[in-house]
């Protein structure tokens, strides 16, 4: 069985409150490029007052965009401006853009309405048009929320589809604050693939290490092949709370695929594991 995996370190650098050196995640983001992952997610263009960790994005880039490896970059933007920047570099592939179904998340993320970020989407897709990026929306919040505002799958639907038609086709579910269970991962899942049996959807699990295999199987017997995962499980949103659960831990969820799936591609070995620990726990 054939997936895709997309590696993101971004996700797992953001929220750490010390300075990563920029040549620090130049040396791993290239260790990355040589494994033979899908697609890196390694960095975003977003204020620096807001992720601080990664306003050395642009130079991380120019490190690794001459290398000769099958991995696309994505990059995550939040406005005009930042997607301007991002679509300046020739080897970033992926415009990712978080939009949540929960209007009080969508303010802490993009300090915005949901409104107003489908109208910023709109303007990033036509950026993204121009210079030949794609887009990858992120539905975050997008199995619940822990603030109290109202849920629906079919509201979920709804914004998928007013999404969808700027042209967009890409789209990771996102499980940002751990909410989902695996039945409502592959209810949604399914309702998803049904609804928009055009349009590619992946899934981005937050977890405890407790959880993810449950998750991730759950998304897969609904037809999921597109993974978003970060090495030794790392990250999670700085916006959703102050306990962050991490993401799905890559070198695992390789494992497990190759176990249960027969999957063959991508081999982690232990220096990169080695190397991960050491980009994720440096202390300058």
């Amino acid at each position: 069985m054939d997936f895709e995996i997309i590696e993101c370190p971004r996700d797992a650098m953001q929220g750490i409150k010390h300075f990563i050196p920029t040549e620090v995640k130049i040396a791993y983001m290239r260790e990355l490029m040589q494994v033979g992952f899908n697609v890196l997610d390694c960095g975003s263009f977003v204020h620096p007052s807001a992720v601080p960790q990664m306003a050395d994005t642009p130079e991380v880039i120019r490190a690794i965009e001459d290398m000769d490896s099958p991995t696309s970059l994505l990059v995550i933007v939040a406005n005009e401006r930042g997607a301007v920047r991002a679509a300046a570099f020739l080897r970033v592939r992926f415009l990712g853009y978080p939009f949540s179904v929960s209007e009080t998340f969508q303010r802490r993320n993009t300090n915005s309405s949901r409104e107003n970020a489908f109208l910023t989407l709109q303007k990033i897709s036509e950026i993204a048009h121009v210079s030949g990026k794609e887009i990858v929306c992120y539905i975050s919040m997008g199995f619940g929320n822990p603030y109290g505002d109202a849920f629906s799958e079919i509201e979920v639907l709804e914004w998928i589809s007013r999404i969808s038609a700027l042209g967009i086709t890409i789209f990771s579910l996102a499980d940002t604050t751990s909410q989902a269970t695996p039945e409502g991962i592959q209810i949604l899942y399914k309702m998803c693939t049904e609804a928009f049996p055009h349009l590619t959807f992946g899934i981005h699990l937050h977890a405890s290490p407790f959880q993810w295999e449950a998750k991730l199987s759950a998304a897969i017997d609904a037809g999921c092949r597109r993974i978003d995962s970060a090495m030794l499980g790392y990250g999670g949103c700085p916006f959703a709370n102050d306990q962050m659960v991490g993401n799905l831990p890559t070198e695992r969820v390789l494992t497990w695929l190759r176990m249960r799936y027969h999957f063959e591609g991508i081999q982690i070995n232990d220096s990169l594991t080695q190397m991960a620990s050491h980009t994720y726990q440096y202390l300058g």
